[in-house]
């Protein structure tokens, strides 16, 4: 018979592992809109355009339009290598009840780690009525650091509804199993 009592299966002990348990864990990372696959499509099919096109400079005698049609297209590979370096680069937040942690690599693997109490950390945001969400940080003691700057402003508000939420859940303390 069931008296709307509700008893935790987990033992009594394992209350410091709830109070560690992530309240939310998010890791940012630059938007590219090519994989690696699609970019050897797109070089490809680059080599072959200016491979036809220096095909006639050549019969022509102007020969050296086609070395700067190759120089174009080194330079584009290596615009696109720099471009997959700073792919590298992400953010990894995560709010428990004891802590928020911001954890920023960059593209060349240097890293900064920010801690906080969430008790003592707030969102600020920058809005404007035109483009939306501007600027998000994280201010505790009066320290700020920026965060999700990799995203777009409508992808930024979603991130700081989802962030907020997750600190006032995690100011609450760990959920005990009880009810």
């Amino acid at each position: 018979m069931d008296l709307g009592k509700r008893v935790s299966t987990e033992p009594e002990d394992d209350a410091p592992a709830r109070a560690e348990r992530p309240v939310f864990d998010a890791t940012i990372t630059p938007h590219r809109s090519l994989d690696r696959n699609a970019f050897r499509i797109v070089m490809t099919l680059v080599c072959l355009a200016a491979i036809a096109s220096s095909i006639p400079f050549m019969v022509l005698g102007a020969w050296p339009v086609a070395g700067f049609m190759g120089l174009d297209v080194v330079a584009l590979f290596i615009a696109f290598q720099v471009n997959f370096r700073h792919a590298r680069a992400f953010e990894r937040i995560v709010v428990t009840p004891l802590e928020v942690q911001l954890r920023k690599v960059s593209h060349q693997g240097q890293e900064a780690v920010w801690r906080s109490n969430p008790a003592w950390t707030k969102l600020e945001r920058q809005d404007d009525e035109d483009y939306g969400l501007l600027r998000l940080s994280l201010v505790s003691r009066g320290r700020s650091v920026a965060v999700a700057a990799a995203l777009s402003p409508a992808e930024r508000e979603g991130f700081a509804d989802a962030l907020g939420t997750a600190l006032a859940k995690a100011r609450r303390g760990p959920d005990h199993g009880t009810a």
